[in-house]
C-alpha cells in the first residue's frame, strides 16, 4: 500500500463479502447488488452458520441480519469481536422497517453501522464502499505507526552508539587539557593557556551533551533502572550544594540551603535523585545574574517530601512553558554567563522523578525568578 498517495474509496471488485440473512430473497437481492460490482460472495442463513463460514471465507466485510435464527445478529457480531479481535472484518447490520436500533452502537457487537430494509442498491453499494474505505485507512494508519516506531528505534540506537563512541575520546581530550592547564607537562605561555582553557571548556560541554544523550536514550528504551531505598534528602542536598558553590562562586552567586536534619526519609534511588538535584542547581546558576542568590529548601509534608530550587533569573516565558521538561526544549532566555545548554537536563529530571512516582513543576515567582519543586513519596 502506497502511503504517499491520497487514499480513495476502493473499487469493490474482488472484495470478499459475507451475507448472513435468514431470508433467502433478501440474500438474493444483496448478492445481485454486489455481484454486479465484482464482489466475491459467501452466504449464511443463521448465526452459527455465519461464524463457521467466516472462518473459512475470511471476508473483508459482513452484512449481518439482526434477526438471524439460532444466534441473533448482535450476538453473532459480539462473538466475532471476541474471537477475531482487531482483525475482525467490519460489520453492517441489516434491520427490518421500524425495528429497534438497540445494540447498534455497542462496541462489543461491532455495532455502529446499519442498513434498513427494504434495501436500495445505491445505498448498499455506498455503505459497503465506505466501510471498506475506513478499514483501508485504519490499515494505513497501523502501517505508518509501525514505520514510525521502527524509525524511532533506529534513531535511538544510532544516537546511543554515536554517544558511546564519542564519550571515550572526549573524556581523553578533557583529561589531557586538564593536565596541560595544571602544568603537568611544563609551563605554558599566556596564549597557550588561553587555547588550552578553550579546549577544556569545549570538551566539557561536549562531554556533558554526550552524557545527556546517553541518559535520554537509556530512559526512552525503558532501560532506566531505579533501585529505591529509604534515604534522607538533606544529605543529598548538602552534597550537591557544596559542589555547586564552586561553580556559583565564579559568578558571585550565593547558594543558600534550608533543610531540617530531622526530615523523614524518602524512597529513592539516591544516585538518580542526586542527578536531578545537580541538574536543577546547575540550571539555576546558569540562568541567574551575577551577585544573585539561589535558594534550596526542603519541605516535608504529610505522606510526601519535596524540595525546591529558587533563582532570581528571568523566569520562564509564559508562551514557552510547554517546552519545559521536553527533549531539546530550549527557551528564548539565555544563560547569563554564556554557558552551553543542551535542552536535555530538565527532560531527564522529569523522567527520573516520574520513574520514582514523584512530580516536578516550575512556577515563576512574584518577586522575579523561578522555582522548580520536586515532590517524592516518603519511605513507608
Amino acid at each position: 500500500m502506497d502511503l504517499t498517495e491520497p487514499s480513495t474509496p476502493p473499487d469493490l471488485a474482488g472484495h470478499k463479502i459475507l451475507i448472513a440473512d435468514r431470508d433467502p430473497a433478501d440474500r438474493g437481492i444483496l448478492a445481485g447488488f454486489l455481484r454486479q460490482q465484482g464482489c466475491a460472495l459467501a452466504e449464511a442463513d443463521s448465526g452459527e452458520r455465519a461464524l463457521a463460514v467466516y472462518l473459512d471465507f475470511k471476508p473483508d466485510l459482513v452484512l449481518l441480519d439482526v434477526a438471524l435464527p439460532g444466534r441473533e445478529g448482535f450476538e453473532t457480531g459480539r462473538r466475532l469481536s471476541q474471537t477475531q479481535g482487531e482483525d475482525r472484518a467490519p460489520l453492517i447490520f441489516l434491520t427490518a422497517p421500524g425495528a429497534s436500533a438497540a445494540g447498534r452502537a455497542d462496541p462489543a457487537t461491532g455495532g455502529g453501522d446499519y442498513l434498513r430494509k427494504p434495501l436500495q442498491p445505491d445505498e448498499v453499494v455506498a455503505r459497503v464502499r465506505t466501510r471498506l474505505h475506513l478499514r483501508q485507512l485504519v490499515a494505513q494508519q497501523q502501517t505508518l505507526r509501525a514505520q514510525l516506531a521502527n524509525a524511532h528505534t533506529a534513531n535511538r540506537r544510532f544516537l546511543g552508539n554515536a554517544a558511546h563512541d564519542l564519550r571515550n575520546p572526549l573524556g581523553s581530550i578533557d583529561n589531557l587539557a586538564e593536565f596541560l592547564r595544571n602544568g603537568t607537562v611544563g609551563p605554558l605561555t599566556a596564549d597557550q593557556l588561553d587555547l588550552v582553557n578553550a579546549i577544556h571548556t569545549s570538551s566539557r560541554a561536549m562531554l556533558s551533551l554526550v552524557n545527556d544523550l546517553l541518559d535520554v536514550v537509556t530512559i526512552e528504551a525503558g532501560e532506566l533502572k531505579i533501585a529505591p531505598e529509604p534515604h534522607h534528602l538533606t544529605e543529598l542536598l548538602e552534597q550537591s550544594v557544596y559542589l555547586a558553590r564552586i561553580t556559583a562562586a565564579a559568578k558571585k552567586i550565593h547558594l543558600a540551603l534550608t533543610a531540617p536534619a530531622a526530615a523523614p526519609p524518602v524512597m529513592i534511588d539516591a544516585a538518580k535523585i542526586k542527578q536531578v538535584i545537580d541538574n536543577l542547581l546547575t540550571n539555576a546558576v546558569k540562568y541567574s545574574p551575577p551577585g544573585s542568590t539561589v535558594t534550596v529548601e526542603l519541605h516535608p509534608v504529610a505522606g510526601r517530601c519535596s524540595f525546591s530550587v529558587k533563582d532570581q533569573g528571568p523566569g520562564v516565558p509564559e508562551k514557552e512553558r510547554d517546552k519545559l521538561f521536553k527533549d531539546f526544549g530550549r527557551l528564548s532566555v539565555r544563560p547569563t554567563g554564556g554557558e552551553n545548554s543542551t535542552g536535555l537536563g530538565l527532560a531527564i529530571c522529569r523522567k527520573i522523578v516520574e520513574a520514582h512516582g514523584g512530580t516536578i513543576v516550575a512556577e515563576n515567582l512574584p518577586e522575579g525568578g523561578c522555582e522548580f519543586r520536586v515532590t517524592l513519596p516518603l519511605a513507608s
